[in-house]
């Protein structure tokens, strides 16, 4: 559970983001739609309570609605439809919590303005690349009023406050119990408990390549093998040399257990430490140059980040400049770039809304999670060089373009911090169950028909 994103902010994030790519329903769509058109075609199915909440009734119609949200997001997800009566159990439970709290919240005073629905609105379409005006259209389109959709916005955002009040502000993890966790797990020597993180460089040999080829392809391999060993960077090489599926990721194959992993390779690294290499592999795919990014408990945070170093022009939206105006003032500049006829930094330097323009738009290193996610989730898209579309941030519209990755190590000083949000977000979800019970505890439920 994570406690900072709005969980009807989500479900509406994945509609408008499906529709917006023009993805096609998968076939668990089918169920939710006949739970719409069973509300909207004549309300053929009359509306009755299910449930009473301290006096606050609880219908029928509510649990089909909210039933028919959770059914649309696994059906985007691609993900297998359980049985329609438990998840209605489900959904009416979460339903009972939500109104315990939101009573909670009215008693002590919880409130949330105009202003903060405006921004989240806001901040809802942004994210789907489209304007406040063009949301409302589609909220009315799928045939919900806005001001219920707003109703609904609201309260997610009250009990997001609530619990944040209530139940993140109380959690706190210690020094000690950093200390106790980092003991725990690097004195766990259980192979089973281990986690491997490794880069590859593959030399691939043709199914139909001769002996003469291979020789040389083998050459390949130990030229690639001798520079690494002289100190080039290996995410360099990988680029030059590799033949693997995972070149754009400088061959970072990423963290899992060792059963995950070849027998080959963990036989020709077992005795590596992080930032070995190894000789040279042969397998039936080819030769293998392989590189020991990080080795560590299955209980700990990953100690190596893969960062990125991109730069970026950046319009922001005003009444002289409209959101469309920028998006194709950038796809202009992309276009020229791509030609050779203007240079990205040049371009940032001359028009650039943000303080990186004096250094042509260079944002320098970022670790995951320094940047806005609309912002992120395209870069992470990018292979070194190449240049965005324009996008829209909550900042403006961008332009990207990545010029390099690495991985690099945590400090000890950030892996620590690593390990307390990590302890951290597990005690924010132990308290939230034990407040959410105590809650439901002291309420008055009574049970009435089961729904649907």
């Amino acid at each position: 559970m994570t406690h900072r994103l709005l969980a009807l902010t989500v479900a509406i994030l994945a509609t408008l983001t499906s529709q917006a790519q023009g993805l096609r329903p998968s076939a668990g769509a089918s169920l939710s739609t006949s739970i719409a058109r069973s509300q909207t075609d004549g309300q053929r199915q009359a509306d009755f309570i299910v449930a009473v909440v301290n006096s606050e009734p609880i219908t029928n119609n509510e649990v089909r609605g909210e039933l028919q949200r959770v059914l649309q997001q696994l059906a985007q997800q691609g993900r297998p439809q359980p049985d329609i009566k438990t998840l209605a159990n489900q959904v009416l439970e979460r339903l009972i919590n939500d109104k315990i709290q939101m009573q909670l919240a009215r008693e002590s005073g919880v409130r949330v303005d105009d202003a903060a629905v405006d921004l989240a609105e806001q901040n809802i379409a942004r994210q789907n690349q489209m304007d406040v005006a063009e949301l409302h259209r589609r909220i009315e389109k799928d045939g919900v009023l806005l001001s219920q959709f707003r109703t609904q916005l609201r309260d997610q955002i009250t009990l997001t406050r609530l619990r944040e009040r209530d139940v993140d502000a109380r959690v706190r993890v210690s020094d000690l119990e950093v200390d106790q966790y980092l003991h725990e797990q690097q004195s766990n020597n259980d192979p089973a408990n281990q986690e491997i993180n490794l880069a590859q460089l593959l030399v691939a040999i043709p199914d139909s390549a001769t002996s003469e080829q291979i020789a040389a392809l083998q050459a390949k391999a130990e030229q690639a093998l001798a520079r690494a060993n002289a100190g080039e960077d290996f995410t360099l090489l990988v680029q030059e040399f590799s033949d693997g599926l995972d070149r754009a990721k400088g061959g970072v194959m990423g963290l899992r257990t060792a059963d995950r992993y070849p027998p080959l390779f963990l036989e020709a690294t077992q005795n590596l430490a992080a930032g070995g290499l190894s000789a040279i592999v042969r397998s039936g795919a080819g030769f293998h140059i392989l590189k020991v990014i990080e080795k560590k408990s299955a209980g700990l945070p990953a100690m190596t980040v893969t960062q990125s170093r991109a730069r970026h022009i950046l319009l922001r939206v005003s009444p002289q400049l409209t959101e469309a105006a920028a998006r194709a003032k950038l796809a202009e500049f992309k276009k020229r770039i791509v030609a050779g006829q203007a240079d990205f930094a040049s371009l940032a330097r001359d028009n650039s809304q943000d303080g990186s323009a004096a250094q042509g738009g260079d944002l320098g290193w970022a670790s995951p999670g320094m940047f806005v996610p609309e912002f992120e989730e395209v870069m992470n898209r990018l292979t070194p060089s190449q240049i965005s579309d324009p996008l829209v941030s909550r900042f403006g519209v961008h332009l990207i373009q990545l010029l390099e990755r690495r991985n690099t190590t945590l400090s000890p000083r950030e892996q620590r911090e690593t390990v307390r949000a990590m302890l951290r977000e597990k005690k924010l979800d132990e308290t939230y169950a034990t407040w959410t019970q105590d809650l439901r505890g002291r309420a008055y439920v009574e049970m009435r028909e089961p729904p649907l």
